[in-house]
């Protein structure tokens, strides 16, 4: 559990940076340059998103459980996650009207995606993890949504047709994980045994 743990306070805590030390990472740019920042932050982030994995791959196999799951929560599990799905797609995807319309989509995303594991799991892994997620994506998008409001940030209003685009590779992306991904990389099928 401490590989875990480690791994969470590295990796989220890089990705907090701006939420909890803006100034010191002003600084370190401005000192060291933005492509040493850019390196800091990839390795101490690969470390801690590796660790994340072997730390909770290790959990899993001595499980604590906490509670019972009811079966429905898979299914609302399952549908949430296809919604940070396109979520996700829509972080990616210039000029669509869902990024127009939440600003910050992979963050939103993400939350949903947490929240979908923790209602679906009952280990004192998925909390650590899934919990850890989801309170930092709702600081995050806190943080960022205030950013945008001090630096006064418009985002132009979103096509249709990229929308589309949006939803239609979130939901790819959603069958391609629910029904093949999820099982080959984390050993457990949503929609099977």
């Amino acid at each position: 559990m401490s590989a875990l743990i480690l791994g969470l306070l590295m990796f989220l805590g890089m990705h907090s940076s701006r939420i909890v030390a803006e100034g010191w990472r002003t600084q370190v740019i401005a000192q060291r340059g933005p492509g040493a920042w850019k390196g800091l932050y990839t390795v101490v982030s690969l470390v801690g998103f590796g660790l994340i994995i072997w730390g909770y791959g290790q959990a899993r196999m001595q499980p604590v459980v906490l509670w019972e799951s009811p079966v429905w929560t898979r299914h609302l599990a399952a549908l949430l996650v296809l919604v940070a799905l396109v979520l996700l797609a829509a972080a990616q995807v210039p000029g669509n009207g869902i990024k127009a319309r939440v600003h910050h989509p992979m963050v939103l995303g993400v939350k949903v995606w947490a929240l979908a594991h923790l209602l679906a799991n009952n280990t004192l892994a998925d909390l650590l993890l899934f919990g850890s997620f989801l309170v930092w994506a709702v600081l995050d998008f806190r943080s960022s949504r205030q950013r945008d409001r001090a630096a006064g940030t418009v985002y132009p209003p979103g096509s249709a047709g990229r929308t589309v685009v949006a939803v239609v590779l979130g939901v790819l992306l959603w069958a391609a994980f629910a029904f093949w991904l999820h099982g080959l990389l984390f050993g457990v099928r949503p929609f099977g045994r």
